[in-house]
């Protein structure tokens, strides 16, 4: 009895070990090689598949994926013959999972050593200071070699990128010591256009503001005579108008007189000879308010006498 419940505990083991290899889960965006008896049979996509169990095996678990592989630094020799470490990061993908396991021992060393081989071939025809400006040139012909290598081996390689490219110490400062001079030279070109430029506004302004005092001076001037010439002109039209006498204006040039004097720096004056005329016909004109009727007495006429000269 104890032998037949051993043999029926086994039995049970045994069927659960046997459903256990029948029924294979496999996850999502992965897949699955099964061998028969050490041979390729199929290929397992994600989901509930069922294999023979003591039978077929699974070979291999791979991730569908896109993976990201970073590859240490590589000394790889430019073609001015200097020494420079690139760092590299692979983006790749498995789109044949059979090739990717019969077709390549390890996909992942294969990628290495030829991305390494092929930045040697790239690189070496290219100077120093092309290789670190044209990362987007090394990257698109790096992209192509691998992807084309990769192909039969069932991985499509969707970008290659450089994470650094590090030329020698002794480069470096050379090129950290070019750049401050460069800069030293830009800021100083800089510095004297912007001179420049503050002294062409400045005589700019200087010539605007001369040339519109200029123009000013030129209009007042132009109106003041203008005003001259009005005031003149008014004063003649006046006084033709009024239509003077000899005495009115023998009269208003004695007025003027003390006018003349006027001024402690006129040390010297002359009287005209047209003042003995003014005095007579101012004469004349008082002698005819005192005598309105012409009854009285003559003045005694005397020739006008010039006053001493200081």
């Amino acid at each position: 009895m104890d032998a037949v419940i051993i043999v029926l505990i086994i039995l049970v083991v045994l069927v659960f070990i046997a459903l256990i290899k029948t029924i294979q889960v496999i996850p999502q965006a992965s897949a699955a090689i099964v061998e028969r008896f050490g041979r390729y049979t199929r290929t397992l996509n994600a989901g509930l598949n069922i294999v023979v169990p003591f039978i077929d095996t699974i070979r291999n678990r791979i991730d569908l994926r896109e993976q990201v592989v970073p590859f240490p630094p590589q000394p790889v020799i430019t073609q001015d013959n200097l020494v420079v470490n690139i760092d590299t990061v692979i983006y790749y993908q498995v789109t044949d999972a059979r090739a990717a396991t019969y077709e390549v021992a390890s996909y992942i060393q294969a990628i290495e050593q030829l991305t390494v081989t092929t930045l040697r071939n790239i690189i070496g025809g290219m100077d120093l200071e092309r290789t670190l400006t044209s990362r987007e040139e090394i990257n698109a012909a790096l992209r192509g070699v691998l992807d084309e290598a990769t192909g039969k081996w069932g991985i499509r390689v969707n970008r290659v990128e450089l994470k650094a490219i590090e030329p020698p110490t002794s480069i470096q400062d050379s090129m950290e010591k070019q750049m401050r001079a460069d800069r030293d030279k830009r800021a100083a070109i800089l510095q004297a256009e912007g001179v420049r430029q503050s002294e062409i506004l400045q005589a700019e302004g200087h010539k605007q503001s001369e040339i519109l005092r200029a123009e000013g001076d030129a209009k007042a001037a132009a109106l003041r005579a203008e005003g001259e010439a009005q005031a003149i002109r008014t004063v003649f039209e006046s006084i033709h108008a009024g239509d003077p006498d000899q005495k009115l204006l023998s009269y208003q040039y004695l007025q003027m007189l003390p006018k003349i004097a006027e001024g402690d720096a006129n040390k010297l004056w002359i009287v005209p000879s047209e003042i003995g005329d003014a005095l007579k016909g101012l004469g004349g004109a008082l002698d005819g308010f005192k005598n309105p009727g012409g009854g009285g007495a003559a003045m005694t006429k005397r020739p006008p006498e010039r006053p001493p000269i200081d």
